[in-house]
């Protein structure tokens, strides 16, 4: 039997209060992965969310077990990111990967003993995942031997494997590229200096460089001619679990501007008693509820012909609202809403970074857009008017 949802949403909550929110400053001071936060969560069950529980993981569904990043998010969004990263490589591996890669890795990546994430932007080629220069020759012994370079890897240098999409071939479109399980002591894997990211250093972030790394071909994830279609599966849920974080975020910004405006004085009486701070805190409030709704939507819709488009809608609504409530909810502290203790800031820049990893608001319009062409050419024709010399 998988552990009911509502004990794990309520152990991410305890984890979220007494282990992110009393030190996430602290970790961004050093600048280091908490391990020992991210150890505390595994022994949570919350490293293995979707995996089955004969592999050691919880064997929730997805859509129940992405709302657990809601209730890390109200800690932190960036470490809510990182473990949901790690839980979608770990479905990815336990459902997907060799019976030798299982019988290695699965129990490793459930109990949270090692860490994974997941490689695919290049340095040249953001959102255009297609346009890709790493190259896996498949060598006479079955092994693969990997060149080329990701961008914006989490967890990079501390995570113990990376799934990475490679191409097979010269050939341009995707129809040769395949994901692979790169482990972090590969000779020849490498990574750059890591990007400065003043409101989540903690994160390690940079680009990862394979130069001539031999892997087996046990750790083989998604073969040939199937690894577009599965990184684009993982993105989704990626996008829903963003979402998903976002709406944690949300909350914690409500929470904050509602604790200060409830005491600060003001024209007589208390801040929270103007209707116009109330005004401003209510659509805050009421985007936070249909962000949950529809991120909620979304995650139940993962794996079915509307999941796509639905983890877009999710992706390019709840971020955005995400921005605008930390906004929203910093004017309503006034000054004090840019001062570092209040945390203000902190949610500001982490909303507008989950506004932008996999996949940014631009590129859900795409998908969005393209659903509505689909649409369209299903509609019986209305009259158009023609204009002048026109037939």
């Amino acid at each position: 039997m998988p552990a009911p949802i509502d004990t794990i949403l309520e152990a991410a909550r305890k984890h979220a209060d007494e282990v992110i929110k009393p030190n996430v400053n602290a970790w961004n001071e050093a600048a280091v992965w908490p391990r020992d936060a991210s150890d505390k969560a595994a022994a949570l069950g919350l490293t293995g969310l979707y995996a089955p529980e004969d592999l050691g993981g919880q064997g929730l569904t997805l859509g129940d077990g992405i709302r657990v990043y809601e209730e890390l998010g109200k800690g932190d969004g960036a470490y809510a990111f990182a473990l949901s990263m790690h839980n979608i490589c770990t479905f990815a591996g336990c459902g997907y990967g060799t019976d030798a890669f299982k019988e290695t890795w699965a129990r490793e990546l459930t109990s949270g003993r090692k860490l994974a994430n997941f490689a695919l932007t290049e340095p040249q080629s953001g959102s255009d995942a297609t346009n890709m220069y790493s190259r896996a020759v498949i060598n006479d012994d079955g092994t693969w031997t990997i060149n080329g370079a990701k961008a914006w890897v989490s967890l990079a240098g501390e995570a113990d494997i990376y799934f990475t999409v490679v191409k097979t071939t010269d050939e341009p479109g995707h129809h040769d590229m395949a994901m692979i399980a790169i482990p972090a002591d590969a000779a020849g894997l490498s990574f750059g200096p890591r990007y400065d990211t003043p409101s989540y250093e903690f994160l390690p972030l940079s680009e990862m460089y394979m130069k001539d790394v031999v892997v087996s071909e046990d750790n083989i994830i998604l073969p040939v001619g199937q690894g577009l279609q599965g990184s684009l599966m993982a993105i989704d849920i990626a996008r829903v679990s963003i979402a998903s974080g976002c709406c944690g975020l949300m909350e914690a910004a409500l929470d904050t501007a509602l604790a200060y405006a409830k005491n600060r004085k003001m024209f007589g009486g208390k801040n929270l008693d103007l209707d116009g701070i109330q005004w401003m805190l209510g659509d805050v409030a009421t985007e936070l509820e249909a962000s949950r709704l529809l991120y909620r939507a979304a995650a139940n819709a993962l794996g079915t012909p509307e999941g796509p488009v639905m983890a877009a809608h999710a992706k390019r609504f709840v971020p955005d609202a995400a921005v605008k409530a930390a906004n929203t909810c910093t004017q309503v502290l006034g000054g004090m809403g840019l001062l570092k203790p209040y945390g203000m800031d902190r949610l500001s820049r982490l909303s507008q970074m989950l506004r932008i990893v996999d996949g940014t608001t631009e590129i859900s319009r795409v998908v969005i857009g393209r659903s509505l062409q689909k649409r369209a050419k299903s509609l019986p024709d209305l009259p158009v008017p023609k204009g002048f010399g026109e037939s």
